[in-house]
Parts: C-alpha cells; structure tokens; sequence
C-alpha cells in the first residue's frame, strides 16, 4: 500500500515542486494515512531533525565555506593562470585549462555547482574572446565541473559515508583515480576535437609583470621544499627504513636535495612563471592539509574540514592578503544558505527513506533485481542505467540517501565491496549533475554563459560519453578505485 509514495514523489518533482517539499509529502501522508494526525509534526520534525543531527555531517558546512573563503580570496584566478602556464600551449589550450582548475580547485571546493560558479564566469568569456564558441565554452566547463565532487574533499562522498555507515577517508582516497581518469579522458577528448573543429591553435600564457608579497613568497618557498621534500623521502623510504634520528635526517637530506634540484630547474624558467607557480602553493595546499592529516591519523575529516577552513583563514587574511573583515559577512552568509540548502535535502531525505524502509521497498527491489540476474556483472550494468537514469532527475545527495541503504546490501550480498560500490554510485550520480534534461550543472552553466540549456546539452553530448565509458571501467575494474584505499590500509 505505502508503496505509492515513490509514484507520489516523481509526479510532484515532475509538476515542478522543490525536491525538499516533495520528499516531505511522503511521510505526512504515511501519518495522514494511518489516520494518527496528532503525531503528524512529531513524526516530521523527528525524523527531519534527526536526519540532520549528525557530527560526520559537520564537514559539509565546513567545506563549503573554506571553498567559499578561498573563492573571495583570489584563488579562482590563481588556480587558472597556473593551469594557462602548464598546459596552455597544448591545441585546445583554453579547453584544457578549463578541465585542469576544474581538478584543482575540486581539492578545495568539493561541489560542482561551485566549480561551474566560479570558474564559469572566469572562462566562458576568456574561451569566447580566444575564438571558441560559447555553447562549447559551457559545455566543457559544464562536463568538467564533475570532477569536483569526485576529487577528495566531497560532499557527495561524505552523505554516502554517513548514509551507510562507511569511511569517510576510504571514500575521498577511492575518489582520487576516478576523478584523475575523468579529467584526462575529457583533455584526451578535447584533443580529438581539436583538428575535427577547429579549436584555437595553442599558445603558452604566461601574463607578464607578476608580482607577489614578501610573506606569500616565504610562505610558498617553505611549504614547496617540505612537501616535495616528503613525497623523496617517502619514495626513497620504500629502499631502506630509518627510525628515530635517523628519520629526521633523511628527511632534512630529502628537503635539501629537493631545494638545489629547485634552484637548477629555475635556471630553464622565466620569472614570471616562477611566480606564476609560487602563486598556487599556498592555495593547492588546502588538499594536501585535509588528505595528509586523515591519512597520518592527526585528524579525522570532520575535523580536518574545520582545519581547512582555518587555513583558508589565515592564507587569505594574512599571506595573500586578499580578504578584508567587510568580505567575512558575505561569505559567511553565502555558505550558510548553501549548507542550509543541502542539509534541508538531507533531513527530508531521511525521512522519506523512513517511508521507503516501512513499504518493504528494499526488500521488493531485492527480489526484482535478484530475479533478472544472479550475475553480478550483468546486475552492476543494470544498476549503472538505474543510477544514471535517477541521475537525470533527482539531485545526487537525495538519490544516495534514498538508494544507498536499498541497493548497497543486494551487491554487497553478491560480494562487492562497499567501497567499490560507494564509487559506482557516487560517480554515476555525479555525471548525473551535467546529463539533460534535469542535470543541476547545465542550467548554472546556462546561467552563467547566457546560453540556452539546450544548446548547452547537445554540445556536451561527446563529454558525457567519454565520463560514461568511465564509470564504466570503475565499474568492471575494482583496482581502479580501491588500489589506494587499499595501499594506506583504509580497505581491505
């Protein structure tokens, strides 16, 4: 009988009703229909409130807002002059820029909508006046706005990790090689157009007359030597094993080699690209926080999203010196309503997946799948059409809350991984946010660029084929995704 509240749900998504309000529609009318209208606001506010009353849940306001602050900071323009200065000078240069501070600034910002915001107005225009068109413009920063709820920190990832009861630092490590592949597959595709097309011939950009402070000087100086520093002396570690003193010395001897192999490189380099690189330390140091704290055990991702947001603080206030306190309050209050925003889908989720337990909805959709197929490879392409399919229409974190605990155990019974399968479903849901006709990413990107929706979709049509083919592969290729949760002892 409960069973009509799914039907319910998509009629009124389709009619146009807020997805919030169409995920608490289902359990008034449970209460409504078991004729108990006394607990109608219990009920409700029980399972809304309960939803949101989590302290893993406290990293997704805590990542918005050091995305946020980093944004008003300057980084945006930070991040796409040092992607012009690598890549710039490949055919397509503008194309590939786009895709690569999509990469980057994903280590920071963890959302896709932020990722199409921020570097949408930035270079839609500059792609424009470099000769692309703007429907292309749109549609590859569109298509690579995915990768930004792939690449650890995500906010995806983090719902998924809460929902079903997961690791939150096996899944931001599983993402990595996921979100890696994305981005090369949409450069390797953006190469293929290049000659088809007549994309803009390449040029190297490297703006001339940069300049940069004494402190944010140092401050890149240092943090470059360490952290080079401490990816020789791991690499060097895996031959030989120092303990105590000896540690610290190999790792000074590291941080040394690494400083006189800087000083030789800077020989073959102008200055203004030297600046251009020392510019981006600071602000691509946010990932290396966040994952280097997890993973050496100092802090856990909540906490570590409340470190970024105090880094964030601190490079923005007093080494970039790019913020004021009169830029605080709207930062602030532009992250307070987007995590008002995700949390409210979060508890309405909640309590609609209350709903969807207490139809027996699980236990059906089992049985239903079950009795296609017991092979469980023919079953996951069956799930990657159901997801991408959902995808379409209902936004990521909604989809994981409601789907996550209904499918998770039917393909963990047939012995996937759980992590495995969280990167199934978080990928597929994710590319979901740039598929037509509902995909949230298309109508900001139009948005943003002017143009029409519709343009914009068949325009990224080649894009989502090459993302397709990529869940595909983390699909039917477990390694893909769980190597390096596997190497740092995050899986098994």
């Amino acid at each position: 009988m409960l069973l009509w509240f799914l039907p319910l749900f998509l009629l009124l998504i389709l009619i146009g009703l807020p997805i919030v309000f169409a995920l608490m529609a289902s359990p008034i009318a449970l209460i409504l229909l078991q004729g108990d209208e006394r607990n109608v606001v219990a009920g409700l506010y029980r399972n809304f409130y309960n939803g949101m009353d989590s302290f893993p849940l406290m990293a997704l306001p805590f990542f918005m807002l050091a995305g946020e602050i980093m944004n008003r900071g300057g980084i945006t323009m930070r991040l796409v002059e040092f992607s012009q200065a690598l890549i710039g000078h490949f055919r397509g240069g503008l194309a590939h820029v786009n895709i690569l501070s999509s990469f980057l600034f994903a280590g920071m910002s963890g959302s896709a909508v932020a990722d199409v915001s921020a570097l949408g107005s930035t270079l839609i225009p500059a792609m424009e006046k470099n000769g692309y068109t703007r429907r292309f413009a749109a549609a590859i920063t569109a298509a690579s706005s995915v990768i930004g709820p792939i690449i650890p920190p995500s906010g995806i990832m983090i719902i998924y990790a809460y929902v079903m009861g997961e690791s939150v630092a096996a899944l931001f490590l599983a993402g990595i090689v996921p979100g890696i592949l994305v981005g090369l597959g949409l450069m390797l595709t953006v190469r293929l157009m290049a000659d088809r097309y007549d994309l803009p011939k390449a040029e190297r950009i490297v703006s001339p007359g940069q300049t940069i402070s004494r402190t944010e000087y140092w401050v890149s100086f240092t943090l470059l030597r360490l952290n080079l520093g401490y990816l020789l002396f791991a690499l060097t570690g895996l031959l030989f094993d120092a303990q105590g003193y000896g540690g610290w010395l190999h790792y000074a001897v590291s941080v040394l080699a690494v400083h006189f192999g800087l000083l030789r490189l800077r020989e073959r380099v102008s200055p203004d690209f030297r600046l251009i690189c020392k510019k981006a330390v600071a602000p691509l140091q946010t990932p290396i926080i966040i994952l280097g704290g997890i993973l050496l055990g100092v802090f856990t991702p909540t906490e570590a999203s409340a470190v970024a947001v105090a880094y964030a603080l601190i490079v923005s206030f007093f080494v970039l010196r790019s913020m004021t306190l009169t830029d605080l309050w709207a930062v602030l209050s532009k992250s307070a309503l987007g995590t008002a925003a995700v949390l409210l889908l979060v508890g309405a989720a909640v309590a609609f997946k209350t709903v969807v337990s207490l139809s027996y909805a699980p236990q059906i959709m089992s049985d239903f799948m079950l009795s296609l197929s017991s092979n469980p490879l023919i079953l996951l392409f069956l799930i990657n059409i159901l997801l991408f399919v959902v995808g379409m229409f209902l936004d990521a974190g909604p989809a994981i809350i409601i789907l996550g605990p209904i499918l998770g155990p039917i393909f963990v019974s047939l012995g996937v991984d759980p992590i495995h399968f969280a990167m199934i479903m978080s990928v597929n849901l994710t590319v979901g946010l740039a598929t037509p006709p509902m995909g949230l990413v298309l109508f900001v990107s139009s948005t943003v660029s002017g143009e029409r929706v519709e343009t914009i979709a068949r325009a990224i049509l080649p894009f989502l084929a090459v993302e397709i083919l990529v869940i595909f592969l983390i699909t039917y290729i477990p390694e893909i995704s769980m190597t390096i949760p596997r190497l740092t002892g995050f899986a098994q």
